[in-house]
């Protein structure tokens, strides 16, 4: 499908299915060097970042990774709302381990530093992230980030996990609003 219609909103196709796993692939090849020979704990930001993660990791070679699943909500629409609120919390024991958060978007950086801030506290020896998709047009904090798969316009996108008011998930392609 070239164009989807969701709701009251239009989108075309931006980034096929094809690329994001090329990129991905690009990803894990890096992170297999990196962190060879560590506990890796993956946590993956939920709800929009699943696919993400799943894919990543089927590309990664680590004996020892582990990955849980940290629930957070800061859209409202198709906009960020500037508030994070924590829905499912991260129960593993992270002290001394190093943490490498999985991240669909990185667009204002408010969700990537609060979940860099949360597991700082809880004595991580290492915080990596790795994001997807990147929009440094967008960036209201400073993040830095050790993995990034694409890197896009400040443009609202759906599919390959993220939603618009819940819808389009499920697209394996990423789509653009059309204006």
């Amino acid at each position: 499908m070239k164009r989807i219609k969701l709701w009251d909103k239009e989108f075309e196709i931006s980034l096929p299915f094809e690329e994001i796993q090329k990129a991905i692939k690009k990803m894990a090849v890096q992170m297999n060097y990196d962190l060879q020979g560590k506990s890796a704990l993956f946590v993956c930001i939920l709800n929009g970042s699943f696919m993400f993660a799943a894919d990543l990791m089927k590309e990664l070679e680590l004996n020892d990774a582990e990955i849980s699943f940290l629930k957070l909500a800061s859209y409202a629409g198709t906009s960020s709302t500037g508030e994070i609120r924590e829905l499912i919390g991260l129960n593993e024991e992270i002290k001394d381990r190093t943490v490498v958060i999985l991240e669909d978007i990185v667009d204002s950086g408010h969700t990537i530093a609060d979940v860099i801030s949360q597991v700082s506290k809880k004595g991580a020896r290492e915080v990596k992230i790795a994001t997807l998709l990147f929009k440094p047009d967008a960036l209201k904090m400073k993040v830095d980030l050790d993995y990034v798969g694409i890197v896009i316009p400040n443009d609202f996108i759906v599919g390959y996990g993220l939603d618009y008011d819940r819808r389009g998930r499920n697209l394996k392609d990423i789509y653009t609003l059309v204006k």
